[in-house]
């Protein structure tokens, strides 16, 4: 058998990231989920990213299901190509989609992927979160405090060059 290829210095190589989530929800746990794909969806990764902005996560009879994840199809597919838009199984341990599950039950919560990624074994998996939505007035004053923090960095770096000088 042929040894597989290894990624550089054995890291993990990000194929897609969700930059609203952390925008639209409070992040409280995060889980590592492998992801049930076809050949074909795999080289398309390899060629470009998935969008991942408007996914979300469903637990249904003990699986979990991820909808709404768009991958283009692959360019010498053909035939094989998949439906871009279907359900994905996502692979968890049994304990895990019962917490999950349970967690679930409470109002506002919800279960949204943060990133996609080709981990050191080339094998596709996604992290995902636990996380619960955000109000307005939440978004604001994490816009503000963003803010406010960049104009901080940004007097100690004018500050730091005066002192040099």
């Amino acid at each position: 058998m042929a040894k597989p290829k290894k990624n550089k210095n054995n890291t993990i190589q990000i194929i897609s990231r969700n930059r609203v989530a952390r925008h639209n929800y409070f992040i409280d746990e995060t889980f590592e989920a492998g992801i049930v794909l076809t050949g074909a969806e795999v080289c398309s990764l390899r060629e470009r990213p998935a969008q991942l902005t408007d996914t979300f996560i469903v637990v249904r009879n003990g699986e979990v299901w991820l909808n709404g994840m768009h991958i283009h199809p692959y360019l010498r597919g053909g035939v094989w190509n998949p439906d871009p838009d279907r359900r994905r199984k996502l692979l968890l341990h049994k304990r895990q989609i019962r917490y999950l599950d349970q967690k679930l039950r409470v109002k506002g919560a919800a279960i949204v992927p943060l990133q996609m990624y080709f981990d050191e074994h080339n094998r596709v998996k996604l992290t995902i979160a636990l996380g619960k939505g955000k109000k307005l007035y939440d978004k604001r004053a994490d816009m503000a405090k963003r803010d406010s923090d960049r104009e901080i960095q940004r007097a100690m770096k004018q500050r730091s060059r005066r002192v040099r000088l």
